[in-house]
């Protein structure tokens, strides 16, 4: 195995080696200068090749690219920011802030040798801290799958703690080893800190970091690691024996810590308001002292919990991680709020609190529909007309109340399908039919060429595609989870046309159309542009390119009448036609979209004020999110044929205000 890089050594021209901050089995992080940037200091982390090899395959190295350049996206001021990836001298390194400040578990150390450890003040501060950094990982698909005092790091600047080593480097040798390339699996996570599931199956939840959190909690309070808290002779926490805290957060934590993973808190909202109520009911710790690690107020949450395992390299310095795609037999793309799959480990749409669920929330509903029976029912079919411009109908819903949780027992695991790869006779098209379950997906691979036209498209209702990339990403923003796709492939390669079911569906047939258009025609052998002949064999003419077909985007912006959190708005779309709704909301309210009802295969996208797509968030019928920021949002209707529908759009606070 390749030796430690020396200190003083220059990498890429700018990057100086400082010191040396850690070691494992799957690489190294260093403290480097960075001088291009005024001697800026960075963290660089090392890709160790497996053990008894001396170089990457290709293979590895693919991973390693295509896993890094998701964490370009992850940016939160709790997180070290990620820079960027290079090779050099057959190694591959990335490159990523450097946090100056102590580990919680340092600083623990450091209280225990003064007789003493955290009170409740400071732990109920660290986790209201901690909650937004692990609802905004959830939201892109991500889960730590190694929370602890060693991975999260007070930092010095503005004594925030900042969550760490999120592991590329870690994923991708798991990855490989689960490919059959290492006869042994790897196991993510800290013993005592991870839960069983984890450590026994390597499948990771939502609740999996809670469980994670709940234990760097109790740690923290106790002054004790976690062995010396857990009884394995009955599978239980004995941690109030060494502490007394109130009742409160007391249960907060008990029920983060339950052995079951569905009797565990199953996103970090549900987390938080449970911790919010039990400030609001008056808990305060006994004796406890004036907060060490004060900093700024916690930031209001920000996205609800999306797991997705992120199995990760131990180190001082990290960044986040998103696993595989569409492709790999072992993993699938992130779903909003959706049960776990055998190799993604995600929340269940059942788990997913529903304001359905709510009586309060029922009967306010039925109020407002009751409400537009008359004008919104003769407004939706009044709206679609082939030669006129639909009129819309927006009627105001009572307030939403905040809906209460409730565990529910797992559905099965979706499974991802990988079918034989299609052999498509160019300018032929191909058409394959199926059935769905709930969650299921399934992946047709083809080769394209650079140039060739692309054309996939679904008949019937209840199943979406995606057309992925031979990086194994969308192609395009507009083909990830559509009825159907047409484009220009890009580069050569293997693509993937993935089915998906509509969230909420259980089960659904498919038959999907696709066709690869012939190569075009070469260019002109003297530089010029090909030319199509005409009839009478005169001069002909220069092709070119059709220019892409740009949707009709009909705009409308939305407010709520005073006294109300939301809308039921009545419309049509046809093909080619975007019915674009624009809400106006604040940072940590939670926005809701919802299809109530439709006459035809009517799906939406939910874009950020910047026009980002929200992180899973498009060709869905059923959307609910805590949002990372303020401002205008939009919501893009669309269907694959003229259809109706009816949109409930809310946006309400994350808990009553005190």
């Amino acid at each position: 195995m390749q030796t430690a890089i020396p200190i003083g050594t220059l990498l890429q021209n700018h990057y100086r080696i400082v010191q040396l901050l850690g070691q494992g089995g799957f690489g190294r992080t260093y403290l480097a200068e960075d001088q291009g940037r005024f001697n800026e200091r960075c963290a660089i982390k090392e890709f160790v090749p497996l053990q008894g090899e001396d170089r990457f395959s290709d293979k590895a190295t693919q991973l390693f690219q295509r896993e890094a350049s998701v964490l370009y996206q992850i940016i939160h001021p709790q997180i070290p920011k990620f820079r960027a990836t290079f090779e050099e001298e057959e190694r591959l390194f990335l490159v990523q802030d450097y946090v100056e400040g102590p580990t919680y578990h340092a600083v623990l150390d450091q209280r225990r040798q003064q007789g003493r450890a955290f009170s409740e003040t400071e732990v109920r501060q660290f986790l209201q801290q901690m909650l937004p950094v692990l609802a905004h990982i959830h939201a892109k698909g991500i889960i730590h799958r190694d929370v602890s005092p060693d991975n999260i790091i007070l930092r010095q600047q503005d004594r925030l703690p900042v969550l760490i080593d999120f592991g590329v480097v870690k994923e991708v040798v798991t990855r490989m080893h689960l490919d059959g390339t290492s006869p042994q699996a790897t196991t993510v996570g800290k013993a005592g800190y991870a839960p069983s599931e984890q450590m026994q199956t390597g499948r990771a939840y939502p609740s999996s970091d809670l469980y994670a959190l709940a234990v760097t909690a109790i740690v923290l309070l106790t002054g004790k690691e976690p062995q010396s808290l857990f009884d394995d002779v009955n599978a239980a926490w004995r941690w109030q024996d060494e502490v007394t805290v109130s009742p409160e957060l007391a249960q907060v934590l008990n029920k983060a810590l339950s052995y079951r993973p569905g009797d565990r808190f199953q996103s970090v909202s549900q987390m938080a308001q449970a911790l919010q109520s039990s400030r609001l009911s008056g808990a305060t710790a006994t004796g406890a002292t004036p907060p060490l690690l004060a900093g700024p107020p916690a930031s209001q949450m920000k996205t609800v919990a999306v797991g997705r395992p992120n199995p990760e390299l131990r180190s001082p310095s990290s960044t986040n991680y998103r696993p595989g795609q569409p492709g790999n037999p072992t993993v699938s793309r992130p779903t909003t709020m959706r049960q776990p799959n055998t190799r993604l480990a995600m929340p269940s749409e059942q788990d997913r609190p529903s304001m359905l669920e709510n009586p309060l929330a029922v009967g306010a509903l039925a109020i407002g529909l009751a409400a537009i029976a008359g004008f919104g029912g003769w407004a939706v079919v009044q709206s679609l007309d082939a030669g006129s411009t639909p009129t819309p109908t927006i009627t105001s819903l009572p307030p939403l109340e905040s809906p209460t949780p409730t565990p529910t027992q797992a559905a099965p695991d979706p499974v991802e399908y990988e079918q034989p790869p299609l052999n498509l006779e160019p300018g032929v098209t191909k058409t394959v039919e199926g059935n769905l379950r709930g969650g299921d997906k399934v992946n047709y691979p083809l080769t394209g060429q650079a140039g060739q036209t692309l054309t996939a498209a679904l008949e019937g209702e209840g199943v979406l595609l995606s057309v992925l990339g031979p990086d194994g990403n969308p192609v395009g923003r507009r083909a990830d989870r559509v009825p159907s796709w047409e484009g220009e492939l890009k580069t050569d390669g293997e693509y993937r046309v993935q089915l998906s079911p509509v969230r909420g569906v259980a089960s659904s047939d498919y038959r999907l159309n696709i066709n690869l258009s012939p190569l075009p025609e070469p260019a002109d052998p003297d530089g010029g542009e090909a030319e199509t002949p005409d009839n009478g064999g005169g001069q002909g003419t220069p092709t070119t390119p059709k220019p892409p077909v740009q949707p009709d985007v009909q705009s409308q912006r939305v407010s709520f009448p005073s006294g109300s959190d939301g809308v039921l708005v009545a419309n049509g779309v046809r093909p080619g036609q975007v019915r674009r709704y624009v809400v106006n909301a604040r940072e940590g309210q939670i926005l809701t979209a919802r299809i109530t009802d439709s006459q035809g295969p009517v799906v939406f996208d939910v874009l950020m004020p910047g026009g980002e797509m929200m992180a899973d968030a498009s060709g869905i019928v059923f959307w609910q999110s805590f949002l990372p920021v303020g401002g205008d949002y939009a919501i893009d209707v669309t269907s694959s044929q003229a259809a109706e529908f009816t949109l409930e759009i809310r946006a309400s606070d994350q808990v009553p205000a005190e």
